[in-house]
């Protein structure tokens, strides 16, 4: 039976463990933005041994490239991006101490197994609420890369930002507990 629960990142070992595919969360407190040009160049440094824009460790990164906000509003609308164009990237990156992703779509094997290894989780957020979803954010501030103008690294404040838990710690993926259980056995 799912669950519901209000989470504050950053995240810790002891918050994700309890989390199953199918569990309801709401959000608050930081998520980072980062889509696959700006993963790339975050795996290249932390491969380099360089430091990071800012800490990973407990981090939540948001996997969408907002629009412009309108005028008095911290952001726009600010809708998931496909998950699956990080995957290369999300391995290393909760390797090294991120504690959660946020997107839409099913993940890779290699993310999964690395989400129960280091007690990670790869949340969905819907698709199509972009604006719904960009008036739960109630600041956003660049931190890295301005020259990808909507896909830089952002800092955003959330508060009860819903999501639901994909991928958990146990290597549960709700995507194939869905399909399963209308399958002709």
């Amino acid at each position: 039976m799912a669950k519901t629960y209000n989470l504050t990142t950053p995240l810790s070992s002891e918050d994700t463990r309890q989390l199953e595919s199918g569990d309801t969360v709401y959000l608050s407190g930081v998520l980072f933005t980062a889509r696959d040009a700006a993963h790339k160049k975050l795996v290249d440094l932390i491969e380099a041994g360089e430091p990071l824009p800012f800490d990973l460790e407990g981090s939540v990164i948001y996997f969408v490239g907002p629009t412009p906000p309108k005028p008095g509003d911290p952001i726009g609308s600010a809708g998931p991006t496909t998950s699956y164009r990080m995957d290369s990237y999300s391995p290393t990156m909760l390797k090294n101490g991120s504690k959660g992703m946020i997107g839409k779509g099913k993940r890779n094997q290699e993310v999964k197994d690395a989400c129960a290894q280091y007690d990670s989780i790869y949340f969905g957020a819907t698709g199509g609420a972009g604006a719904l979803l960009g008036k739960l954010i109630k600041s956003a501030e660049i931190v890295a890369y301005p020259e990808l103008g909507p896909e830089a690294v952002r800092r955003l404040e959330v508060e009860n930002f819903p999501v639901t838990v994909i991928n958990d710690t146990k290597g549960n993926d709700l995507y194939q507990m869905g399909r399963e259980q209308y399958e002709v056995k």
